[in-house]
């Protein structure tokens, strides 16, 4: 059997172009998106019960846009007014130009890694001495927290937002070929909304060695793992592998 559909994990882009698209129609396959998970805010009332001062805090440690999104909208909600000696410090380039939604760029002091949390702790090494605020979810990788308390970081975790499973009940799996996973979560996901998934010769392709883990540990069999030496992303990794079963 050739390969006709796939499931990817995901919101569909936003973008006329995407590498999706392009691997969609270059191969006559369908590629339908539906999120298996979902971010839900953790309001005023619940944080509080943290007992974590933002205002204690000299700088904000940022792994990605939907910290920053959900660190400015529980400010407003507790009507923080965030000080503009506040250091911010951004996994990447691009994370931290996503602070001028909320603030003006050139007033701040603002840092950005090269996308790699090793190179963000290289960083903000040179600031030591200063209390940092690590804004994460309730789900987050423990490897962030415990490389801060390795290097002798002085930090507070605050879990800002929740990750939680999406309402599959209209989603007919069976339908697909591929199915593509890029979060541990994204496999609790699938494991909670169809408790009696059996992979059979359905193919799963995954992201990252987290995810993959994920797979095996659920006891599903990875047939895609990305990224690979010569796949650095999942879409190069789904063409190899329609190139190589289509030809059968």
């Amino acid at each position: 059997m050739k390969i006709r559909k796939i499931l990817v994990t995901q919101p569909k882009p936003e973008v006329e172009k995407s590498p999706y698209f392009d691997l969609a129609k270059n191969h006559n396959v369908q590629i339908d998106f539906c999120p298996f998970i979902q971010v839900e805010n953790v309001g005023a009332s619940e944080f509080r019960r943290q007992k974590v001062s933002i205002l204690d805090h000299s700088a904000v440690i940022f792994t990605s846009r939907t910290a920053i999104d959900h660190f400015f909208r529980l400010a407003k909600e507790m009507r923080l007014v965030i000080p503009e000696t506040m250091k911010y410090f951004c996994i990447s380039e691009s994370a931290a130009f996503y602070l001028q939604k909320y603030i003006v760029y050139r007033k701040r002091k603002i840092f950005y890694a090269n996308g790699t949390f090793d190179d963000l702790i290289t960083i903000a090494r040179k600031y030591i001495a200063e209390r940092f605020l690590l804004p994460l979810s309730d789900i987050h990788k423990q490897a962030i927290p415990d490389k801060l308390t390795k290097e002798k970081f002085t930090f507070t975790k605050a879990i800002l937002y929740k990750t939680v499973s999406c309402d599959l009940s209209d989603l007919n799996h069976e339908d697909y070929d591929i199915i593509v996973f890029f979060t541990p979560s994204d496999i609790a996901s699938l494991k909670q909304n169809f408790p009696n998934f059996k992979q059979k010769d359905k193919f799963i392709a995954s992201f990252g060695a987290t995810t993959a883990k994920a797979v095996t540990d659920a006891g599903f069999r990875l047939d895609i793992p990305a990224p690979a030496p010569k796949a650095p992303s999942m879409t190069t990794a789904l063409e190899l592998f329609i190139k190589k079963h289509n030809k059968k």
